[in-house]
């Protein structure tokens, strides 16, 4: 769904913070699409005296952004209510955190609790979708929009994951990808059974062979089937929720949209993060590289991330960093030395350019980024050295530039 634009938009919206033992960095970014649909959600500290609390969200409209945008602004209040207030919230999320030191523990909460938390996201959800039900240009189909929306309520003790749709979250614990959601399509079976008890039918791989997430907010369209319950249309509202107590080795949580996951894998995703967290400690410049790596990846997508990092996350090193310093001025080298042989054949474009890197062994490439990593370091020497060439776009799928 969704028209694209000749050159793709590249201006980023950032943001980052600290606190509660957490640090996070966003980014966002247009691309190749006409419009920004996705929207986001950044809470250090909760109201109504759940300080220790946060909260991360994203959100991948279509078919507009209104859906998507009032999510962003107005779910957590749902959530919280549907949790049954900030006094349930606060017992579930009893114990320590995983740095705190002094004192005997706090009692861990008990499961209950937890259930009660999780039951009441799922209402959150619920009450979210029926309430947006209600606004006039939603309800008379002048706006057709809905979102994803993939998530996660940090507590003392608990990280509890939320997803709809097909946006994701991982968590990176030792090193490697402990936890992700899992994605909403209309082909996965559960789903299937749904789409089809509701009347509705899949092909091509998407609902009644035009929406490709079988859950969502907003969509109304898809949910006017008379009989059923909320749950029990077309495209649900419901989210899945998971629990995972924190533990000391957790290193940081990603949430992202799908123009992301459509061009990295959970693996790749994970080890680029940490490879970057060990050059800088700018989450925002983690966030921008990793847009700008899955641009040249070849994602024709609105791209969406939110970085959280955990106590435990990776640190700077000199080694990663000299490393790092060394891999550009090694790709310098080596642009400048491929347009000298050029010579009277005059300069050959940037993706000539690419293509004969591609096809060298470069060592100390980002894992997981690889060259498409590095592409604004060659962008940049291959402009100083040719100031007047035609830019000849972005985003071409590098990984395969055959």
């Amino acid at each position: 769904m969704g028209a694209f634009l000749d050159k793709p938009k590249t201006e980023k919206h950032n943001a980052h913070g600290e606190g509660n033992g957490l640090r996070f960095g966003l980014s966002s970014m247009q691309g190749w699409r006409v419009e920004m649909e996705d929207a986001h959600t950044a809470a250090l500290g909760l109201p109504h005296g759940l300080d220790d609390w946060s909260f991360f969200g994203v959100y991948d409209g279509h078919a507009g952004s209104r859906v998507a945008n009032y999510c962003a602004k107005h779910i957590l209040e749902h959530i919280v209510t549907g949790a049954g207030g900030a006094e349930e919230l606060r017992r579930a999320g009893g114990g320590p955190t995983p740095t705190s030191s002094g004192g005997p523990p706090a009692a861990p909460p008990e499961p209950a609790s937890i259930d009660a938390v999780k039951n009441g996201i799922r209402a959150g959800f619920l009450a979210i979708d029926e309430h947006m039900r209600s606004f006039t240009d939603l309800r008379n189909g002048m706006d057709r929009s809905g979102s994803t929306a993939v998530g996660v309520l940090v507590s003392p003790a608990h990280l509890y994951f939320i997803n709809c749709g097909d946006s994701r979250a991982l968590l990176c614990r030792r090193g490697r990808v402990c936890f992700s959601t899992l994605d909403h399509k209309p082909y996965n079976p559960h789903e299937k059974e749904r789409i089809q008890n509701a009347g509705g039918s899949v092909m091509i791989q998407r609902v009644n062979g035009s929406l490709a997430v079988s859950r969502a907010l907003g969509d109304y369209d898809y949910k006017c089937v008379d009989g059923k319950g909320p749950t029990e249309q077309l495209v649900s509202p419901e989210p899945e929720v998971f629990e995972i107590a924190r533990a000391p080795e957790d290193e940081f949580v990603v949430l992202a949209c799908d123009g992301i996951w459509d061009v990295m894998s959970n693996e790749e995703l994970c080890e680029f993060v940490r490879s970057r967290l060990e050059v800088t400690a700018d989450l925002e410049r983690v966030c921008n590289e990793l847009l700008d790596t899955c641009l040249q990846k070849g994602s024709r997508d609105n791209m969406s991330v939110v970085l959280v990092c955990l106590p435990n996350s990776p640190k700077v090193s000199d080694a990663a960093v000299r490393r790092d310093a060394e891999l550009d001025k090694l790709l310098e080298s080596r642009v400048e030395e491929i347009i000298e042989k050029a010579g009277e054949e005059g300069i050959p474009d940037l993706g000539h350019v690419m293509r004969i890197l591609y096809l060298e062994n470069i060592p100390n490439l980002p894992p997981g980024g690889g060259l498409a990593s590095k592409h604004g370091v060659i962008e940049a020497v291959y402009t100083r050295l040719n100031p007047h060439r035609e830019e000849d776009g972005n985003g071409a799928d590098l990984e395969d530039p055959w």
